[in-house]
């Protein structure tokens, strides 16, 4: 298994953020193709201070063949090439694998 986890910094608008993500990208991320899972959750810390995220969404594929076929698709690009549009706190992606 290997899971494609998005962290994203903490945007200049949380509201408009959220709306956006939950409108807008995550229906976009739902049309990738041989996606086993996908799931998004906010970030807290432990003593309350500000995270560095504001959100972490995870998706998980059966290969790294399987998760950069899927990406590199024409829904992949287009969830990626979404990300500009709200990510205005930056966004971090890390691959891992068992």
């Amino acid at each position: 298994m290997h899971i494609l986890t998005v962290l994203y910094g903490q945007p200049d608008d949380p509201a408009a953020f959220d709306k956006y993500y939950e409108q807008t990208h995550v229906p976009l991320a739902n049309k990738i193709p041989d996606c086993r899972s996908f799931t998004y959750r906010h970030v807290a810390t432990l003593d309350g201070s500000k995270p560095p995220y504001h959100l972490i969404a995870e998706l998980a594929f059966d290969s790294l063949e399987s998760l950069q076929a899927s990406m590199g698709g024409p829904e992949g690009q287009a969830a990626a090439g979404d990300v500009p549009n709200f990510a205005t706190g930056g966004v971090t992606m890390l691959v891992a694998f068992d």
